[in-house]
């Protein structure tokens, strides 16, 4: 068999078998389905590669020693199921003219952060700036007209300073008019609703005729994500927009140590099931990064002690760079980039 048939034939397997439905992957194909595999031809790039990667993502840099955690790609259980590398120069092409943005907390910031290096590294020629305003930090490539951005947004949902503290409005989601322009949106909110005593940064939470002064965290998720939910299918045009929902980005108690993927991911996330449950009801189609259960299975790809700016406390929450958010892209390529059966 020649070798431009056998492209061919896997051009037309990677398309057929990369057919998601609007809200969760095929039965048939599901690509979230599968296990960590070590291969050579990873990583997508060196952190020193990247001159502008986040100081507590750089874990080379910091001194970790092993590096067999770049060297993972994900790999879809199913029999002919696969998932395509990203090309980097081929995505800024599709996206010339676009802007896209990831909106949500620092694992939000760690998914952009991979996304800009792995598109540098491609086009490692083309020009690039990067500025960060008010929350909202915008890398553009000039020559492709492409704007990659990051909104810092924990919660999605508003926080207001009043004179009674600073109160979690559970209803109000005014920072909308930020992301509501966009082509693609990737959103993520789970990890800070958990925080208490000084790292919780609210003092009243509003609802409805509610205000308490504090309130069960999954319910508290829940109607976030209800109100976003609501915003969404009011507002955006699916046509224009394309939105994403990065799922549940887990934690490990202790990931000290760890230099290899752990084999069973654990129970299933409390918070990816409210969140299944939100995208599920909406009207507009959401397309969710099921990226819950392949990052548990992960532990060894956090900074561990070697992030957070230097300091030499744990990290079992962010990932590494290059790593983890690298096979999180390669998932959002695949959904943009590949035919989308629509939700019946």
């Amino acid at each position: 068999m020649g070798l431009a048939l056998v492209g061919a034939l896997l051009l037309v397997v990677a398309v057929a078998v990369l057919k998601v439905d609007a809200k969760v992957a095929q039965k048939g194909c599901d690509i979230f389905d599968g296990d960590w595999v070590l291969d050579s031809s990873y990583p997508y790039y060196q952190s020193s590669q990247c001159p502008f990667i986040e100081e507590q993502f750089d874990c080379r840099r910091k001194g970790r020693p092993d590096t067999n955690y770049t060297n993972y790609k994900w790999q879809p259980s199913a029999a002919g199921c696969l998932l395509p590398r990203l090309n980097g120069v081929e995505f800024l092409r599709k996206l010339k003219g676009k802007q896209l943005m990831f909106v949500g907390d620092y694992l939000s910031l760690n998914q952009w952060q991979s996304l800009t290096c792995m598109l540098h590294v491609a086009v490692p020629n083309a020009k690039y700036t990067s500025k960060t305003l008010q929350g909202l930090s915008t890398f553009t490539f000039p020559d492709y007209d492409v704007s990659i951005k990051f909104y810092r947004n924990a919660f999605l949902v508003d926080i207001k300073n009043e004179r009674r503290g600073r109160v979690l409005m559970l209803d109000s989601i005014s920072s909308s008019q930020i992301w509501g322009g966009m082509d693609y949106v990737i959103f993520d909110s789970w990890h800070w609703w958990l925080h208490a005593g000084r790292k919780q940064p609210w003092d009243w939470v509003v609802y409805g005729n509610t205000t308490v002064k504090d309130i069960d965290r999954m319910v508290a998720y829940e109607e976030a994500l209800n109100t976003w939910a609501k915003w969404i299918d009011a507002n955006i045009d699916p046509t224009k927009t394309q939105v994403f929902f990065q799922g549940v980005s887990p934690d490990h108690d202790r990931c000290t140590g760890h230099t290899t993927p752990v084999k069973r991911p654990g129970s299933p996330h409390p918070a990816e099931a409210v969140l299944e449950k939100v995208v599920r009801g909406m009207g507009k189609d959401v397309y969710l990064l099921d990226i819950t259960r392949l990052s548990q299975l992960r532990i060894d790809g956090h900074p561990s002690v070697y992030g957070h700016g230097g300091h030499r406390d744990l990290d079992c929450t962010h990932w590494c760079l290059s790593g983890v958010p690298d096979i999180w892209n390669e998932f959002l390529n695949a959904m943009i980039n590949y035919p989308i059966i629509k939700s019946s």
